[in-house]
């Protein structure tokens, strides 16, 4: 079902798709991938495929039911523009985002170019940001991808940065979030690497959000760059926790 999170650039998860499969070295140590094996050992009925792609037809009007605003990340178990997610389930959770205005939906995809294939078969209310992911400067295409859409907040996922980015183009991106991975096997994020990415955001004009650094024990390496805490969000009318790009560097 949905339940708020401990990502610390959303509030709540809801996840209408769970499972997934690796399309680049990003997904190497997949956070949800280890989660959906340890839900089904502990026999939960949405994990029963473990990772497999399964679509949850149950869920796909839950946010219909939340009267109060949330800032909802969907299928952070998941990719929703995965190749065995059909276009019209997909084109239900789009329906079901355009018809909760009250809320912000985060959609996150490495699959920029389905996303691209059948973006104007979708319906782009205000309140879809729409964002991908992108670890190393060969997948810098997925952002031509995104910008290439009719959502109105595009955002990047720069996690986990695995080289440097320096010189990225932001050109129509309203948001950048940058982080370490974590868990078992993490690689380090080299310093360098997101002050690059700060620096560039803030001669940009973007807001910037520095998630985390990373590592087998993630709360104890903590989020600080350069003693600082940077947790910018788009600024948007519809999102009470959005604030303007950040002057401190």
């Amino acid at each position: 079902m949905a339940q708020f999170s401990s990502i610390e650039w959303t509030e709540t998860t809801w996840n209408p798709v769970t499972g997934c499969s690796k399309v680049s070295p990003g997904c190497k140590h997949c956070y949800a991938e280890r989660m959906a094996r340890r839900l089904k050992a502990m026999g939960n009925p949405r994990y029963r495929n473990g990772f497999q792609v399964t679509l949850h037809h149950e869920l796909v009007e839950l946010p219909l039911k939340w009267s109060k605003p949330r800032t909802i990340f969907v299928n952070s178990m998941s990719d929703m523009f995965h190749e065995a997610v059909p276009l019209d389930f997909i084109q239900a959770v789009f329906d079901t985002m355009n018809r909760a205005p009250q809320h912000n939906f985060q959609v996150l995809t490495k699959r920029s170019g389905r996303l691209r294939e059948i973006n104007g078969e979708l319906n782009w209310t205000d309140n879809i940001w729409m964002g991908v992911s992108v670890e190393l400067e060969d997948y810098e295409f997925r952002i031509d991808d995104l910008r290439a859409t009719g959502a109105a907040i595009k955002f990047l996922s720069l996690e986990p940065l695995l080289g440097s980015l320096n010189g990225i183009s932001l050109s129509n991106i309203d948001w950048v979030i940058v982080g370490g991975e974590s868990g078992p096997g993490s690689r380090p994020m080299e310093k360098a690497w997101a002050r690059e990415i700060r620096d560039n955001c803030k001669v940009q004009g973007i807001p910037f959000f520095f998630k985390q650094w990373g590592g087998f024990n993630k709360k104890k390496n903590g989020r600080m760059l350069d003693d600082k805490l940077h947790d910018d969000f788009p600024l948007t009318i519809s999102s009470d926790r959005a604030v303007a790009p950040s002057s401190a560097l």
